[in-house]
């Protein structure tokens, strides 16, 4: 199933809804990700500011509604944004590691692994990754999946 057949199927029971949202796929892994999701083990996710003034787009807004795909874009299920707060690298919470839900749940881990991701995602626009950087930090609910 693709996006925009997810979509009409969630229509069908939430109609008062506006056709709004975007569609994408967790980091580098994606069907683990996913997986963490409708496990409800994943209930946040977290990206780089700097990628944002960049490319000029808005934060995701508290209510947005995302559908996430897979490794082959196929649609898995749709997320609702429920809170979103920037922080800095370095001050991340070890509650907000807990809902990423990614490895043992623990903030060692966390920054281990998106101090990798965030290094890869800041070298590919020629900035450099470091501990006082901004992250978007996000949190959401599954309102969706078959």
């Amino acid at each position: 199933m693709n996006a925009e057949q997810m979509w009409s199927e969630y229509k069908k029971i939430n109609n008062n809804i506006k056709d709004e949202y975007e569609e994408w796929s967790f980091g580098v892994e994606a069907d683990l990700l996913v997986d963490l999701v409708l496990r409800g083990e994943k209930t946040a996710t977290s990206s780089a500011y700097q990628l944002y003034e960049i490319d000029n787009e808005p934060l995701p807004a508290v209510g947005k509604y995302n559908i996430i795909l897979d490794s082959e874009n196929r649609a898995i299920c749709i997320i609702q944004t429920t809170k979103v707060y920037v922080e800095e690298f370095k001050k991340v919470s070890k509650e907000h590691a807990f809902k990423e839900g990614e490895g043992d749940k623990s903030l060692a881990y966390w920054r281990k692994c998106h101090e990798e991701f965030f290094t890869m995602c800041m070298n590919e626009v020629n900035k450099e990754f470091n501990e006082d950087m901004k992250v978007v930090c996000e949190e959401f609910k599954v309102v969706f999946n078959i």
